[in-house]
């Protein structure tokens, strides 16, 4: 959807300390980025920051964009372009900025501003992971095809987005959310506790009796990979229970939808460590009163990066049966199955892409 559009949407990768602008067309970026601080400790200059890096973006085109579109971090009412609350990354939107109407009245064009998790699943279910699964699918000659799709970030935070019928699912309020689901280890505290960069490096300097560490996750990394001093067995331990409460939320949001899972973010580059717990997760069971056992996500979770895994998961089970009353045969294939994969768009650019081809479905939805 999209992929051969000839119109340009404006884009911004909205960080903390940053401001990333560029512009894409085709799901193709069409300049050199353009980076400034972001200022977000002020509003003025965060704002004049925007209007500078959108006046430059605009400078190099060639033609007119047809919209800006980003993430921006909530909380915030998105439909409304209004960005407000507790945003520790973004204290100068505290008190509530009308950041869309600011921008549309600024360059003439329709802003479309979503959560990140959002368009992070929205650019995999377009033109990311999505596609490429059932691209795969009929090349192995399976039938099925998938149009569900949870998008999870492993960074900063548990982010989340869903598409349901390949069509973005927004919510009442957007506000689709599996943060504050309950952290499987520490049922009073929310799962983010549990499956964020702190929880890494809480994790690890509590295994190994150094709380007061200065490492990053990926120095954690590096001393599960045996290639920096450390305590090595704490390292993998920190990414595997970052891999079981983030299983437990996955069951939850996989058993209420019914969709494949997309991860990506900073995180994925330890998923050697964290998906092996993950999927032991949504594979556990649960127990009925009367002891019976069934298992925690009703569909057979498979690993979709391992090549075996995905062969199996496309053949399924299927058999023939008999149409009842007659000598005619119907193939039944009564496994339900579902996976989890690894982006290989990245975060970054699969959040380009679904604020791209969010912009256009809004235009031409407006002008059908």
């Amino acid at each position: 959807m999209y992929k051969n559009d000839q119109r340009t949407v404006i884009t911004l990768d909205a960080g903390g300390t940053n401001f990333v602008f560029s512009a894409m067309r085709g799901y193709e970026f069409i300049i050199e980025p353009i980076t400034y601080p972001s200022n977000a400790h002020d509003l003025d200059l965060c704002l004049a920051t925007m209007v500078k890096g959108f006046t430059e973006v605009i400078s190099q085109l060639k033609e007119k964009p047809v919209a800006i579109s980003f993430a921006f971090p909530g909380p915030a009412d998105y439909r409304a372009g209004i960005i407000g609350g507790y945003l520790p990354n973004f204290p100068c939107f505290r008190d509530g900025v009308a950041l869309g109407p600011f921008l549309s009245a600024k360059f003439g064009l329709p802003v479309f501003i979503n959560n990140d998790g959002d368009l992070f699943t929205y650019g995999e279910a377009t033109g990311g992971a999505l596609p490429e699964v059932n691209r795969r699918i009929k090349e192995l000659g399976g039938s099925r095809q998938y149009a569900n799709l949870l998008g999870y970030t492993f960074g900063t935070g548990l982010g989340i987005g869903s598409v349901i019928n390949g069509r973005l699912n927004l919510g009442n309020n957007s506000c689709i959310e599996t943060f504050c689901l309950r952290h499987k280890r520490l049922p009073g505290v929310i799962a983010e506790e549990g499956a964020s960069i702190r929880s890494i490096k809480r994790d690890y300097g509590v295994l190994a009796g150094d709380p007061d560490h200065d490492l990053t996750p990926y120095d954690i990394f590096l001393i599960a990979e045996g290639r920096k001093d450390g305590n090595r067995e704490a390292a993998v331990k920190a990414f595997e229970m970052f891999g079981e409460v983030a299983g437990d939320a996955f069951a939850t949001a996989v058993t209420l939808t019914d969709s494949i899972v997309v991860v990506g973010g900073g995180l994925t580059g330890a998923v050697k460590y964290i998906k092996p717990a993950l999927l032991a997760e949504m594979r556990s069971t649960l127990k009925t009163m009367s002891d019976e056992t069934v298992q925690r996500v009703q569909m057979r979770v498979f690993d979709l990066d391992d090549e075996l895994e995905f062969a199996k998961f496309v053949v399924g089970d299927p058999h023939p049966i008999t149409v009842y009353g007659t000598e005619s045969k119907a193939v039944y294939d009564p496994m339900k199955r579902t996976g989890v994969i690894v982006s290989k768009l990245g975060a970054s650019k699969a959040i380009s892409i679904g604020a791209y081809v969010f912009a256009l479905n809004a235009l031409d939805t407006a002008e059908a």
